[in-house]
């Protein structure tokens, strides 16, 4: 049986950290499926369609993943794509509270889903989409921090808003 997981997330924006999740979970998976989930409570940066864009440019050279958007219990998708896990990156101590509440949260909705963390390399440990964001408002250089379409597409945005 083929061993799927997905890996969800805003992904607003994606960073170098996601990839580096991406590479090394599949090593551990047959295929991964990235699935930009859709909150409508949250406001985000990018819209639905642009992260899903930026993530397909971003891993084309990649073989065994899809790009996909899903609004709703990610157990329900995960069941829905026969997906054996779900792909979570830690960076620090701080997001294992949150990933631990979730974790916990969709094993007591479906037990066949099992939640496979990892912790994002030790060179991306400090990066995340709201402080790259944060820098990219105030001209800071990201460039090495994200691939080279979302850091195109970040100097778009902000010199739309400024």
């Amino acid at each position: 049986m083929e061993k799927v997981a997905i890996y969800p997330g805003s992904f607003d924006p994606l960073t170098n950290g996601h990839i580096d999740i991406v590479e090394r979970g599949l090593r551990l998976f047959d295929r991964i499926i990235i699935c930009v989930m859709c909150n409508s409570a949250k406001k985000t940066f990018f819209t639905v369609e642009e992260r899903m864009e930026m993530l397909k440019v971003s891993l084309e050279g990649f073989q065994n993943i899809e790009v996909d958007r899903y609004e709703g219990l990610l157990v329900d998708y995960g069941a829905k794509r026969k997906a054996r896990a779900i792909l979570r990156g830690l960076r620090a101590v701080s997001d294992f509270e949150y990933e631990f509440q979730m974790a916990m949260m969709n094993r007591r909705l479906n037990r066949e889903i099992q939640t496979v963390f990892l912790m994002t390399g030790f060179r991306w440990i400090f990066t995340s989409s709201s402080i790259i964001k944060e820098a990219a408002r105030f001209g800071g250089d990201i460039h090495d921090m994200v691939p080279p379409v979302v850091n195109q597409k970040l100097i778009e945005k902000f010199k739309k808003t400024s």
